[in-house]
């Protein structure tokens, strides 16, 4: 049902250049700030508010009175641009008397005061010459008199400027339009789903966000905007899923029996928190739909083995598993891992990566189509047209932290529908959980298996960097491998980072003299790469120059000693990442952090690092200081970045939308229903494109 225009005409969808003081050249402006339609205005926010007390007449000024708040007509105006203090001044008169205005460097006022413009300001009162004046005083420009009331305390929209608009001209816009749309805005939930949950009426919570009577109020309609945005996105979310379980799977059980075989190929016994992964996901795979499953856990957690488990588990049944990693180097990796585990087993594994001859790839599709691989390891290249399975039964990608919700989907419509486990070594902080890979189930392996060393991490300042190579030295002499990890491959222009190619040819030379010292880095061949990675595997390379290649796909137990140059450029979850690459075997080991961070942001970030080595309090305080946006980068995952909510502080707000989302989907899965009308239109205007969401019918 469209809601019925006002008697003016406008309705939500009006493009902007019809509303009342826009025009062509301003719904231009609006169009670069993403403003577009009537409702468009009615949901760009302010950044804040300013108090503007009640205006006093000027007449009644007093000499020294600490704040004043007047308005009044500019009279005369002029700039002073001569002296070491150029300073823009202006009159204003209100019938009752007249003050001197003065902004010093106020160049920038020229344009925007003028004679014959009405302003407010609010500041401190002097006298100079027998005359009142302000010195440097808040300003707003009014160019709506008459919608201004000066007689009152009133809390002022600041919007975000931009387009060529300044704020003052959008704050007039709007609050012309307000009275005329707030009728149009249409309630998407019950009375009593809103009384329940503590919520305003939708139309009401806009109006707050706009005009509030007081910060409780515009704090009550945020909440309710908050919980809007965080519902369509939960909707989104719940439907994605909805659409990949609704096709059967092949039921997958892992009967005792089962479990004996699979358990006997490794040579240890699971941890308590693989074994919770393990029943989980066993849980997914009897039943007779899609497996959509996130398995977390830091590096060297045992998501390879967990991940095997579930391979096996459909070979069992006689259905195909395909295992993606996001490099070559990892897919072989990978490969020879699991090949040590099934050595004497009869299922039949195979590797396919790109650098594999023409003949090889076409023998290896052929074989894959004709049901003759049981498990392929691969790069993302698997899911490639050219690759048919006969019966896929699994498919596991791994560290799959740069695709989002809408390659997902994706990769789910390849053939019969699979069973799906996605694994990071990348912990999510629980707020992403729900919103990247919101449509997906979550396992957690929240402990390392037992044997390992601790590693130690300590922040070392440039200027120490002689003791440094002389400690890595020593720990050479003993027989330990290192990592000199670098930002950069190559030198920049501005040299203010040393590059791996360049700090190779130095330690080779001086700091590392004496011992085999060779580099790796994104930008070689995979097949140099490669050989470089077997020989430092093999012990015949003592340490190991690179870039941030390494953060995943080399796993050397003899490496416990990592150097990170320029730490403070790496952020929070790169560098424990890289971490992650040494104490894999039973000594201790080190992680030395070289920076000079100039900014208590950065600073911060190194000390959590020296602190703990919890990756999930590492992605937690990652998220705080970053914000989500930044982490992950919300758009490429298909989600529109949010207006009001906070993934941080709104995180119970989240909960609670995700709750119900899911509880409407389940209900009522095409939001057929009279009550979810409005519902329906927002989510498939927000998120339709985005996510290929559509309702039958």
């Amino acid at each position: 049902m469209t809601a019925e225009a006002m008697p003016n005409g406008l309705q939500l969808d009006t493009p902007a250049q019809f509303v009342k003081g826009v025009g062509p050249v301003r719904a231009e402006q609006f169009a670069r700030l993403g403003v577009k339609t009537a409702e468009d205005l009615l949901h760009y926010f302010p950044r804040r508010f300013d108090l503007r007390r009640q205006v006093q007449p000027i007449g009644s000024l007093a000499a020294d009175q600490t704040a004043a708040t007047i308005a009044g007509e500019v009279l005369e105006a002029r700039y002073v641009a001569r002296g070491k203090r150029p300073f823009f001044e202006c009159s204003i008169d209100d019938g009752t008397g007249w003050v001197v205005l003065k902004w010093f460097h106020g160049g920038y006022l020229q344009k925007r005061i003028t004679r014959g413009v009405t302003l407010a300001v609010s500041g401190k009162v002097s006298v100079y010459r027998e005359c009142f004046q302000l010195i440097n005083p808040a300003v707003q420009i009014l160019t709506d008199i008459e919608g201004v009331d000066l007689g009152a305390d009133q809390l002022l929209p600041v919007y975000p400027a931009g387009g060529g608009l300044p704020s003052g001209v959008i704050a007039s816009v709007i609050r012309k339009v307000l009275p005329a749309l707030l009728p149009l805005v249409r309630e998407w939930f019950d009375r009593d789903h809103l009384s329940r949950r503590g919520l305003m009426a939708r139309a009401e919570a806009i109006e707050a966000m706009h005009r509030p009577d007081d910060t409780e109020h515009w704090g009550r309609g945020r909440r309710r905007m908050a919980y809007d945005e965080c519902m369509l996105m939960q909707l989104a979310l719940a439907l994605v899923r909805m659409r990949s379980v609704s096709r059967p799977a092949h039921a997958m059980p892992a009967g005792a029996a089962i479990d004996r075989r699979i358990r006997a190929r490794f040579p240890f016994a699971l941890t308590a928190a693989q074994d919770r992964a393990v029943a989980e996901i066993a849980a997914d795979l009897a039943r007779e739909r899609p497996m959509n499953r996130l398995l977390q856990g830091d590096v060297g957690s045992g998501k390879t083995v967990v991940a095997l488990y579930a391979a096996l588990t459909a070979i069992a049944h006689r259905k195909q598993a395909a295992l993606m990693a996001p490099t070559e180097i990892l897919a072989v990796q990978h490969y020879r891992k699991i090949a040590s585990y099934l050595a004497g087993s009869r299922v039949r594994l195979a590797l396919l990566v790109g650098n594999q001859t023409p003949r090889k790839r076409r023998i290896l599709q052929a074989q894959l189509a004709a049901g003759d691989v049981d498990l392929v390891v691969g790069t993302h290249a698997l899911l490639g047209e050219e690759i048919a399975f006969r019966q896929l039964g699994l498919v596991v990608v791994d560290e799959q932290h740069k695709f989002g919700v809408d390659q997902r989907s994706g990769i789910r419509g390849k053939g019969f529908a699979p069973h799906y486990l996605v694994m990071t070594a990348t912990p999510i902080p629980r707020t992403l959980a729900m919103t990247v890979y919101g449509d997906l189930d979550v396992s957690t392996i929240d402990e390392l298996p037992p044997g390992r060393g601790k590693v130690e991490t300590r922040l070392v300042r440039p200027g120490q960097r002689k003791a440094v190579l002389e400690f890595v030295r020593q720990k050479l002499a003993a027989g330990q491998q290192a990592y000199f990890i670098y930002p950069v491959v190559n030198p920049t222009e501005a040299g203010e980072l040393t590059a791996a190619v360049q700090a190779h040819q130095e330690l080779q030379a001086g700091g590392l003299a004496g011992f085999t010292v060779e580099l790796i880095h994104g930008q070689m061949p995979a097949e140099n790469k490669q050989h470089v990675m077997e020989r430092f595997a093999a012990g015949k390379v003592h340490a190991l120059v690179a870039s941030v290649v390494v953060e995943v796909g080399i796993d050397v137990a003899n490496a416990n000693v990592m150097v990170v140059e320029h730490a403070e450029r790496f952020g929070l979850a790169q560098p424990h990442q890289l971490r992650g690459r040494i104490g894999r075997g039973r000594d201790d080991a080190h992680c030395i952090l070289m920076g000079n961070p100039r900014n208590p942001v950065a600073e911060q970030r190194l000390k959590v690092l020296c602190e703990t080595t919890d990756g999930f309090r590492i992605a937690e305080e990652d998220l705080r200081l970053r914000g989500p946006g930044e982490l992950f980068g919300t758009r490429q995952h298909g989600l529109p970045e949010l207006k009001v909510a906070d993934l941080v502080e709104d995180f119970d707000l989240l909960r609670l939308a995700r709750r119900d989302a899911f509880a409407i989907i389940a209900e009522d899965p095409s939001l057929a229903a009279p009550h979810h009308q409005a519902l329906r239109e927002a989510i498939l205007r927000s998120y339709g494109g985005r996510l290929g969401l559509a309702f039958g019918g």
